[in-house]
């Protein structure tokens, strides 16, 4: 049980952390284009680098 006295405040400690860490990308626009890396995988590019 004495466990316990370590582990609730390091569990406290961390959700806080993570809550920070989230407002802080929230913050810095992370998450305001979602889709635009993943079609740009699949985008149809036609343009090639010129031959040498």
């Amino acid at each position: 049980m004495e466990i316990l006295i370590i582990l609730i405040p390091m569990s406290v400690v961390l959700v806080f952390l993570a809550g920070a860490a989230y407002l802080w990308m929230q913050d810095r626009g992370q998450f305001d284009d979602l889709d635009a890396a993943g079609s740009s995988v699949i985008a149809d590019d036609d343009t090639h680098p010129p031959a040498i």
